[in-house]
């Protein structure tokens, strides 16, 4: 249930953050919002890592196994790019569809053939007929 609830509180934020970086970037440009939103998380993050008990260090980051998991901040960048523009273009809610749409089929192909190091997922019809009845739910949504 815990897990359901940080979802839910995740995807409510982010698309109350695609708005708020939208409007932003209209006023400041894109290049200042984004590195505004990663140098606000830096700050967070450090401040989080101070109060909660410094676990681990930032040298541990260089024991990394596999080095192109660092790319999560470039990334991260990416999509803060993608996401203001796609919300400037589409409006919020049309562009959250797209986006979570994009999510959910990645992360099921990911998880078929055990990319990255998750966890390999078997085939199963019902997923795919899920991910059918959302992209159909989209199209009912954009219908005029």
């Amino acid at each position: 249930m815990w897990g359901f609830i940080i979802a839910v509180i995740s995807g409510v934020l982010m698309s109350m953050q695609g708005v708020f970086n939208a409007g932003v970037t209209k006023q400041t440009g894109i290049w200042i919002c984004a590195g505004f939103v990663q140098f606000s998380a830096l700050l967070v993050c450090l401040a989080a890592w101070v109060f909660t008990g410094r676990q681990g260090s930032f040298a541990d980051l260089l024991k990394i196994d596999n080095k192109y998991m660092l790319l999560g901040g470039v990334m991260g960048a990416a999509i803060t790019y993608t996401v203001i523009k796609s919300v400037d273009a589409l409006g919020a809610a049309r562009a959250n569809m797209f986006i979570i749409t994009a999510q959910l089929v990645a992360a099921y192909i990911i998880e078929l053939f055990g990319a990255f190091g998750a966890e390999k997922a078997e085939f199963e019809w019902r997923k795919l007929i899920g991910i059918a009845i959302i992209i159909i739910g989209i199209i009912t949504f954009k219908w005029k």
